[in-house]
């Protein structure tokens, strides 16, 4: 039977791949103005609207008995909600333009949102991912940030809410919200499912946030000049 246990794998499958990303950036120019700033445009552009999939999942029929799950949601949409100004201010400190939505921002996008009405837990699956793929590599994150000159306190705002930790435990939080919730197997697929996707797409973004090039595979592969 699949549960949470399985998801937890993807999830530590999904931080080496990440893990191993970074380490590889570590030896090609490590995190350079140009690659922070793709990654703020591409933060803007993910969490532009992101209490909308969250919302309408917790208002989905098949919570309407979960409502610890519910709550949860509701409360994560309200904190996550206005988190794209925060990467926006970013950008400003640093001289630099939100830009256009990057094409892998829009792929995950197009993705999710047609499937939030009929299979709710897919997203839930990718907020696993989300909110829990840092953490598996917070010292090469570290020695990322204080090679980069041109960081500030004035400039990493955005970086630091997510960094998460005590106050914000958000990973924590959506593993304990599931395991409570009671789902049943095809749920659990669901989840495993989304959080599998989301390991996809998501090392293709931050593929594009390091080279600047889509990718055909995670972190490898043949990449389409952008």
């Amino acid at each position: 039977m699949i549960g949470m246990d399985k998801v937890r794998l993807q999830v530590k499958q999904a931080q080496e791949l990440f893990r191993n990303g970074l380490l590889a950036l570590e030896g090609a120019g490590g995190l350079t103005r140009e690659r922070y700033v793709r990654f703020l445009q591409m933060q803007y552009h993910l969490t532009k609207g992101v209490q909308r999939p969250f919302l309408t999942v917790a208002a989905h029929r098949d919570l309407g008995r979960k409502r610890g799950l519910r709550k949860f949601l509701v409360q994560f949409a309200n904190e996550e909600e206005f988190h794209f100004e925060v990467a926006g201010r970013d950008l400003k400190e640093l001289h630099a333009e939100v830009g256009e939505c990057p094409f892998e921002v829009a792929v995950w996008w197009r993705y999710f949102t047609p499937t939030l009405e009929e299979r709710p837990f897919l997203r839930l699956g990718a907020t696993c991912i989300l909110e829990n793929l840092g953490s598996g590599s917070p010292d090469v994150i570290e020695r990322l940030m204080k090679r980069a000159d041109y960081l500030s306190p004035k400039n990493t705002v955005f970086f630091r809410i997510h960094q998460h930790g005590d106050a914000l435990p958000h990973g924590d939080q959506i593993f304990e919200a599931l395991e409570a919730a009671g789902l049943d197997e095809q749920q659990w697929t669901d989840v495993l499912e989304g959080a599998q996707v989301a390991t996809l797409l998501y090392l293709r973004m931050m593929h594009w946030v390091f080279y600047g090039s889509s990718t055909l595979g995670c972190f490898g592969g043949s990449t389409l000049s952008k």
